[in-house]
């Protein structure tokens, strides 16, 4: 056995126990990913025209517990290893792609506390492509023998046609400022305002002459600044991962639903015109969240015919080109594979240390059949818990037989609790002309009122 094929004990326990939670691993997808070699293939086709200066944007579309944050992982672990810069965060009530209470900013800011690149996979890397960029443009004009200030601000010069374009050059000129001082006040404002930390413009101003902070009217803006910023710094561009869209679909009030959607459809256009240079869209939700034409993207009719899926693609057709791309289902031989390869990862990557033969594999995966239907491989989460908790059994004590468990393991349907219940419409504001609403004991109503929603 080579070095290579043995799992460290850090990536080996970082996987177990995320699967054994039902979550994500951070690190180490490629030891267990099976199957959607087609959908793979498609986002590495979008990555590369990100990195050639293009746009994208992509809606994974999955029934819950499918798989859809581990593939979104799975796609931003490629964009860094193809030299680009990732950023990816989930929807809550408290971070939406637009608002007006400061939630929008709350998701900007999260997404720039998860900012990775490849030396930086697990976040935090703002800094480091400002101080890349500084260091490129130092190292020009030492060449060229020019002021590196002059030659920040020229590079700078492309940035200006947009939104925010001359604030955004301030800020990085006077991060410059304190590299070239020692002034670590004035580079941690610099990097303050960056990630959108800053609440108030008179802060902002009085740190760093700028008049101007990210907030929820200029989030996307600030998007589009970044991407064309992380190209000029020497990467290929930026991916931006948002999961859990399903909490926009759980939004009450129309009107707040809406401008969300809105919002995405001016991202939509944006990346489809390729307006958006440098800067990717992978989205993540369940079918309701698209489908819906009530609440979901469906609703929003803009969207319905931009997202209108190929009617040619039927039954085995597949098309792969559009923004929707569904998420096939593992087949059982894929699950096989799947269980093998935790088992193989249990066993540190020695198969001579594996737990379970390949006929207890074979037993369990039909135990689970008998108990939940096809349901056990199509959202195979609660498959996969009940499958990590019997190889801890096992490895706890090894006197006993695998048969004597396989028969006892518990597994259930998976349900998404997400949209059971969703409240129904929030009413509307009543003109002045009517009085004011009878009081509800609730927050006012406005437009972008989150109505309660029970998990």
């Amino acid at each position: 056995m080579t070095g290579e094929e043995t799992i460290r004990p850090k990536v080996r326990d970082a996987i177990i126990q995320s699967l054994r939670a039902g979550v994500v691993p951070r690190t180490g997808q490629q030891h267990i990913q099976v199957g959607r070699v087609q959908e793979v293939k498609a986002l590495l086709r979008d990555v590369e025209r990100v990195a050639d200066g293009g746009s994208t944007i992509r809606f994974i579309i999955g029934e819950y517990g499918s798989g859809k944050t581990f593939f979104l992982n799975l796609v931003r672990s490629i964009a860094l290893e193809r030299q680009l810069v990732t950023a990816h965060a989930d929807l809550s009530p408290d971070r939406r792609i637009h608002a007006t209470g400061g939630q929008a900013r709350s998701l900007y800011a999260e997404l720039m506390r998860n900012i990775s690149t490849r030396a930086k996979p697990e976040g935090g890397a703002l800094q480091s492509v400002v101080e890349r960029f500084v260091t490129s443009a130092l190292t020009d004009a030492r060449s060229r023998g020019l002021n590196a200030e002059l030659v920040i601000r020229e590079r700078l010069t492309a940035l200006s046609e947009l939104v925010g374009g001359y604030d955004f050059a301030e800020v990085i000129a006077a991060y410059w400022r304190g590299h070239d001082t020692g002034n670590e006040v004035l580079k941690a404002a610099a990097v303050r305002w960056l990630r959108g930390e800053y609440s108030t413009r008179t802060d902002a101003r009085n740190a760093l002459g700028v008049r101007t902070i990210v907030d929820d009217e200029n989030m996307y803006d600030q998007l589009k600044l970044l991407g064309r910023f992380v190209r000029l710094s020497g990467f290929g561009g930026l991916i931006v991962c948002l999961d859990e869209l399903v909490n926009l679909y759980k939004l009450a009030n129309t009107q707040a639903r809406n401008a969300n959607y809105e919002e995405i459809l001016r991202i939509l256009n944006d990346s489809l015109q390729g307006t958006a240079v440098g800067l990717g869209f992978l989205l993540g939700g369940t079918p309701d969240f698209l489908l819906d034409t009530r609440r979901g993207l469906y609703s929003y009719q803009a969207l319905q015919s931009r997202l209108a899926e190929n009617i040619f693609a039927t039954g085995t057709l597949v098309d792969l080109s559009g923004p929707i791309l569904r998420l096939a289902n593992l087949t059982p031989e894929d699950l096989f594979v799947l269980l093998g390869k935790i088992r193989n990862v249990y066993a540190s990557g020695d198969p001579a240390a594996d737990l379970l033969p390949d006929e207890a594999l074979t037993a369990f995966m039909t135990h689970c059949s008998q108990r939940i239907g096809e349901a056990y491989f199509r959202t195979p989460r609660n498959t996969i818990t009940a499958f990590v908790n019997l190889l801890a059994v096992l490895e706890q004590n090894p006197t006993v037989s695998w048969r004597d468990f396989v028969g006892d393991v518990e597994v259930v349907l998976e349900t998404n609790p997400d949209l059971a219940p969703i409240p129904d419409e929030a009413p509307e504001e009543l003109p002045a002309a009517q009085g004011p609403r009878p009081a509800t004991g609730s927050t006012p109503s406005g437009d972008d009122d989150l109505a309660s929603f029970k998990l």
